[in-house]
């Protein structure tokens, strides 16, 4: 096992998880201010929009996503319930689904573009420089490409 991290790695890890707190605390409240669903609705109808007509399995979606949703087929219910997606037995399979998003869910997930891209611009543009911008990209990435 490796030695203790020093404080300066403490440091690093801790303004990274304040960091993304932060943001996406920013974003959820713009969302639910301005009357639009949480952020893990956009995260799936993305993956979705991002899909077409054919859809996605619901492990599909997971796997794209920004953030885990332990919960997601509870949060496709609900999704479907409120008109965003549709889910239909697999053609594949008839055991799983298959889900895609609805034109009123793809009209959602435009109008909370819209707020979410004024989230990003004042948490990460308003407060680094192009420069900047693309350190942060190269450093993270190396974080999510390592392996587990």
């Amino acid at each position: 096992m490796s030695k203790e991290p020093e404080e300066y790695v403490v440091d690093a890890w801790i303004a990274l998880l304040r960091g993304k707190e932060h943001a996406l605390d920013h974003v959820e409240k713009s969302f639910k201010k301005n009357g639009l669903p949480p952020f893990f609705w956009y995260d799936v109808l993305w993956e979705l929009d991002k899909a077409g007509e054919k859809g996605l399995r619901p492990y599909e979606i997971e796997q794209g996503m920004l953030l885990p949703q332990y919960g997601l087929s509870r949060l496709l219910a609900r999704m479907d319930k409120a008109g965003y997606v549709e889910r239909t037995p697999s053609p594949v399979d008839g055991r799983g689904q298959q889900v895609t998003i609805t034109k009123q869910g793809s009209e959602t997930r435009k109008n909370m573009w819209e707020v979410y891209a004024k989230g990003i611009q004042s948490t990460i543009g308003d407060n680094f420089n192009e420069e900047e911008c693309r350190t942060i990209h190269k450093l993270l990435t190396r974080l999510h490409r390592q392996k587990a």
